[in-house]
């Protein structure tokens, strides 16, 4: 699950990453102070967004190992 998740937030941050360089160059004139490709805003960005879909995998998979198969498949 770990894999498909990555592979997406990876794909996610791509699209996100070349977006907001698109979209900056219009807005270059509402920054003050900051360079419209601010590398190191990118990069946090992108760890934040990373661990957050990491936690929100990890979280309920981790729950999901605890369960006995044979109790879920019973339940109605």
């Amino acid at each position: 699950m770990l894999r498909q998740v990555g592979g997406l937030t990876l794909v996610g941050i791509a699209i996100g990453i070349g977006g907001a360089l698109a979209l900056t160059r219009s807005l270059a004139g509402l920054l003050f102070g900051v360079r419209t490709a601010e590398p190191l805003v990118y990069v946090g960005v992108s760890a934040v967004l990373a661990l957050v879909a990491l936690a929100a995998v990890a979280v309920p998979s981790s729950r999901a190992t605890r369960v006995d198969p044979l109790l879920a498949l019973r339940e109605p």
